[in-house]
Parts: structure tokens; C-alpha cells; sequence
């Protein structure tokens, strides 16, 4: 599932990476290649959703038809006191069940968000050693490594549910987003090359639904939804100043590149490099202006030992 995920987010790249400040294409190795994306990401969509459904629905059956109204309202833990009221001595299986569904979720958000990172990094959005891969594991290291610092900053806060509310309305925001842009791209640039296509009715009903619950969400919760906001735009400057800013000053590009090359010897990773295709040399110039260098490179005697011979 790691695999799919990575080549469902992944992007056919050009075998230079590079964003802010990038110390130089690294050896050969081949990173987020999936066979058969055709067949197996549409299986796993339409094998999991209603698996997921099946059971949400039916779990959720099982309470309210082994349970009291008042019941319901006065568990804290609804499925624990399910077990309790029905397992008798095997009630411990429901906790452990709840944990290990816990760690399930968990596994799959590390995949996920970890390569939200290293697709941003490929793409130059992000400091290019994120989109760097160890040498013999094609792990995302880096990447992993911000997604748990980033995690830590997020629980300093004591309201465990604000954080929730919070990572919650700015998530669904950014799916509602993403489906758009889809609808932009198939109008915009029809003939780019498209692994997986479907038809515009999908995301056009999927927009109607979150467009309802967006405003919902606006509506009754207007304080959360405004902070929720203001913590996205924080991101704003971080684009002035990695992306639109192209002028850097030298200290700057100095800077990040000896970060680059420490980040590079501490988790022995490199640059993968990606195999063009027919299809990637199609893409146009949309693609190629998103991937210019955040600053320009300036040759170091360094990088010579972090580049590995060529295969």
C-alpha cells in the first residue's frame, strides 16, 4: 500500500532535482515506479470504500441496537462499552481492537503525509533534501524526519480536540481544492498525459457535498474555521521567500546548501533520478516553470562527496 501511495502522488520528474539550493543530481536510483497503476489504484479505491462503509455502518447497527439511547450519550468510549455489555470477559478485545485500528491509521498517515512532502520537494515547493531517498532503503527519509518534527510542534498544544478541529477543516479544505484543480487541469490541458480518468461527474458531485459541508462547517464553528485559516496562511511568506523571491543573496543559497549537504551525510540519502517518457516529455511548459531552482546553485568542492558513481 506504501508503494501505491507513493506512485499515486509521486509525479514523472526530470532526473535533475532541485529546489532551494540543491548541491546536485545525486546517482542512479529510481524512486516512486508503480506497475500497473491503472489496474491496482482503481481496485484499491473501489475494494476499500465500501469495505469501509460495510463495516462503519454495521458497527455503528451494532450499537444502537445493543445499547440505550441513554447509554450512547453517557459513554465516553462507545465501542468499549459495547464490549463490556456484551463480551463480558473478552471485552478486552475491543480496546485492543480500537489500539491496533489506531496503529493501522497511523502507519497509513506516515505514508501519506511524508509523501506530501517529498512530492512538494520534487516539484520545488520545498527545501530539495526532502526529496532525497536513502541510498539502499528508497525511504523518503528527510521527509519522515519533518513530518515527525512538524507532528511534535503540533501536540505542544494541551486541547488535543482543538488540534483536531483545527488539522481537520484545513484537510477537507485542501481535498475540496485539489478535486477543483482536477476540473481546471481537464479544461485547461486536456491532452496532458493522465495514467487514470474518469469522468468530470465524480468530482463535480464530490465538490457539491464538501461545498455544502464547508459552509456548514463556516457557519457553526466560525472561530475554528477562522483560526484554521489563519494557520494555512502562514504559509504564504514561506512561498515569498522560497519561491517567488528568485534573487536570493549568496549567504542564503550558502546556507541551505551546507544544510542540504549535512542533512545528505547524516541520512545517507541522495537524489533519485527519474526516467523520462514519451508521456513526461509532454507535459509541457506548465510543468518545467514549476520546477525551476528556488536559488541559483553555486559549485561547492562538498558535493563531489556526496555524489555516488553513476550505475
Amino acid at each position: 500500500m506504501g508503494q501505491l501511495f507513493q506512485c499515486a502522488m509521486g509525479h514523472p520528474g526530470s532526473g535533475h532535482l532541485h529546489s532551494w539550493e540543491a548541491p546536485g543530481p545525486g546517482p542512479d536510483h529510481h524512486h516512486g515506479d508503480c506497475t500497473g497503476l491503472q489496474r491496482n489504484l482503481p481496485r484499491a479505491i473501489f475494494i476499500s470504500i465500501p469495505l469501509v462503509t460495510f463495516v462503519y455502518v454495521f458497527a455503528n447497527v451494532a450499537y444502537v441496537t445493543a445499547m440505550s439511547p441513554q447509554e450512547l450519550l453517557a459513554s465516553n468510549a462507545v465501542a468499549v462499552t459495547f464490549g463490556e455489555k456484551l463480551l463480558g470477559v473478552m471485552a478486552w478485545i475491543m480496546p485492543i481492537s480500537v489500539a491496533l485500528s489506531t496503529f493501522g491509521g497511523v502507519n497509513g498517515s506516515l505514508f501519506t503525509s511524508s509523501r506530501l512532502f517529498f512530492a512538494g520537494a520534487r516539484e520545488g515547493h520545498l527545501p530539495s533534501v526532502l526529496a532525497m531517498i536513502h541510498v539502499k532503503r528508497c525511504t523518503p527519509i528527510p521527509a519522515l524526519l519533518f513530518t515527525c518534527i512538524s507532528t511534535l510542534l503540533m501536540l505542544v498544544t494541551s486541547d488535543i480536540y482543538t488540534l483536531i478541529n483545527y488539522v481537520g477543516f484545513i484537510n477537507y479544505l485542501f481535498y475540496g481544492v485539489t478535486i477543483a484543480g482536477q476540473i481546471v487541469l481537464r479544461w485547461k490541458k486536456p491532452d496532458i498525459p493522465r495514467p487514470i480518468k474518469i469522468n468530470l461527474l465524480f468530482p463535480i458531485v464530490y465538490l457539491l457535498f464538501w461545498a455544502f459541508l464547508l459552509v456548514f462547517s463556516l457557519w457553526s464553528e466560525p472561530v475554528v474555521c477562522g483560526i484554521g485559516l489563519a494557520i494555512m496562511l502562514t504559509g504564504v511568506p514561506v512561498y515569498f521567500l522560497g519561491i517567488y523571491w528568485q534573487h536570493k543573496p549568496k549567504c542564503f543559497n550558502d546556507f541551505i546548501e551546507l544544510l542540504t549537504l549535512v542533512s545528505q551525510k547524516l541520512c545517507v540519502v541522495v537524489y533519485p533520478e527519474e526516467e523520462r517518457s514519451s508521456g513526461t516529455e509532454e507535459m509541457g511548459e506548465g510543468v518545467e516553470e514549476q520546477r525551476q531552482p528556488i536559488c541559483q546553485h553555486t559549485p561547492t568542492k562538498e558535493k563531489d562527496a556526496v555524489e555516488q558513481p553513476q550505475a
